[in-house]
């Protein structure tokens, strides 16, 4: 090979490690983001919190690059120790989370040794293709390649790297990325390399395809340490992590490691939920129900002969499908997902209301808490005016609510935003609501908002038999508040303010942090 060529070809293959190398930086920082919202909560807190950290990270890598002799040695470096650092945060995330319960000390220690290393890689390669005498070189060029492999990332963390291989193996697959381009080039640049650096990749390279290869034993070991029950399966979607435990005849459900449900219990939460509703609505012959993909709320419509559709939307595919399909789940909602009257939609519950032209006897609503922006607009005064729009004249709707205990300030203000929504049967009026409450072990105090456009609080309940939990005497009951639950001042949820955030963020923190 001609000295050109050589210089070509070397040139080259650094746009190409700079491309590789940006789409691994990236894919580190939604991991670290992902994993921080997983664990910690509060998605737009932790997001920002990790975008800024590494940002300011990896200037201050671009800065020190300066301080490094040797442009490729210290390229070099920086390649072994992201796929060290990098490779093994989720690993050691949460084995560290799952022993000792401790997340965010480790977690911005690995984000910040991760941004300075990033930011090191860009001023490096820029000096090393200066070095070879790469005539042609560019720095927008290099830019260029970086941005596009960041382009590159964000789109195959969510539709390719979660789904195929979760947070675990995509941490250390993209570790050996990162010892990938640190073992080619010290190939194609061996008169530069070192024996003491090609040591240090070959351990770190071995141990990464180690760790790589028994990921799912990885995976098994901590989620036995997460969770006290056997493990019926855990799987990510490009939404959340879903995880099932079983011990004996118990069986729970976690999303993003959040109980969702026992079914031990679970009838003191899915009953007060859909009852009342059903019970207290005129008709029933069209029902629609927003999350609750583990159809528990669908098998307790289907308690009422007289329902003849009922729309079910939750977001994730997945859950639906092994909650139809999957014989350890099914059972738990009486196949009711297989039920001929039952349509499942897959789809965001906002764009739903958006789209659909129907009219609904009954909505219920059971989505997850308000803990992120995302999660919040579900709550909103605008949300609640799109769904009076789907709502028949005579038409019920009830949300969960959240605890009224742990979140106190929350829960009323979820009330207090369906009062002040609009009500199109009666212009310049809210809703009316009639907030309740219910003790289900798992979660504690939950509460549960009942709206409609006509007052209903003085209608004769009529429930169906065998129910576990539900009578008309705990109906009653369920309708009076403690002192250290009973209303108190609280803004409205609105699409620009978000006060639910806050206040659920606030009360929950209060207790358990």
């Amino acid at each position: 090979m001609t000295p050109d060529r050589a210089v070509e070809a070397r040139a080259a293959w650094l746009l190409t490690a700079t491309f590789l190398v940006a789409v691994a930086g990236l894919i580190y920082e939604l991991i670290a983001a992902t994993l921080s919202s997983y664990l910690l909560g509060d998605s737009v807190r932790q997001f920002s919190l990790v975008i800024g950290i590494f940002l300011s990270a990896m200037g201050v890598g671009a800065w020190l690059s300066r301080f490094v002799t040797h442009a490729f040695s210290g390229f070099v470096w920086a390649q072994i120790l992201l796929g060290i650092v990098g490779g093994f945060m989720a690993p050691v995330l949460f084995l560290n989370y799952a022993w000792m319960g401790q997340v965010a000390l480790p977690l911005y220690a690995a984000l910040i040794a991760i941004g300075i290393l990033s930011g090191m890689e860009i001023p490096l390669i820029a000096r090393v293709l200066e070095q070879i005498g790469a005539l042609k070189f560019r720095f927008e060029n290099v830019l260029s390649v970086d941005y596009i492999g960041a382009l590159v990332a964000s789109l195959a963390f969510p539709l390719l790297v979660i789904p195929h291989l979760g947070l675990m193996s995509a941490s250390l697959a993209f570790g050996g990325l990162n010892l990938a381009v640190a073992g080619l080039s010290l190939l194609l640049f061996r008169e530069w390399a070192t024996r003491v650096q090609v040591a240090v990749w070959a351990l770190a390279f071995a141990a990464t395809l180690v760790a790589l290869w028994h990921s799912e034993r990885l995976v098994s070991v901590t989620e036995a340490e997460l969770f006290e029950d056997d493990i019926i399966l855990t799987e990510a979607t490009p939404y959340q992590q879903i995880t099932v435990t079983r011990y004996r005849d118990r069986v729970r459900l976690f999303l993003n490691h959040s109980i969702q449900f026992d079914s031990l219990d679970e009838h003191r939460y899915h009953e007060p939920l859909v009852h009342p509703a059903m019970a207290l609505a005129p008709r029933r012959d069209s029902v629609l129900i927003l999350g609750g993909g583990d159809g528990m709320a669908v098998r307790e419509v289907l308690r009422y002969g007289d329902v003849q559709t009922v729309t079910l939307v939750d977001l994730d595919p997945r859950v639906t499908e092994l909650f139809r399909d999957h014989p350890e789940l099914s059972v738990l909602n009486d196949n009711a997902l297989r039920d001929p009257r039952v349509t499942v939609v897959n789809e965001d519950a906002w764009q739903f209301l958006e789209r659909d032209t129907g009219l609904y006897d009954v909505v219920i609503i059971d989505l997850p808490d308000p803990k992120s922006i995302a999660l919040s607009r579900l709550y909103t005064r605008q949300f609640y005016g799109l769904l009076a729009e789907r709502l028949s004249g005579q038409g019920v709707f009830v949300t969960q609510a959240g605890s009224p205990f742990f979140a106190r300030q929350a829960f009323w203000s979820v009330v207090e935003t369906i009062e002040s929504s609009r009500n199109p049967q009666q212009p310049g009026q809210g809703m009316q609501t009639i907030p309740y409450h219910s003790y289900v072990p798992s979660f504690g105090e939950w509460g549960f908002v009942l709206a409609s456009f006509e007052p209903i609080r003085d209608r004769r309940i009529r429930l169906p038999d065998g129910l576990s939990y539900l009578n008309a005497d705990v109906w009653r009951a369920a309708q009076v508040f403690g002192g250290d639950i009973d209303r108190l001042d609280a803004l409205p949820n609105t699409l620009q303010s978000h006060a639910l955030i806050g206040y659920y963020l606030d009360g929950w923190d209060y207790w358990f942090r």
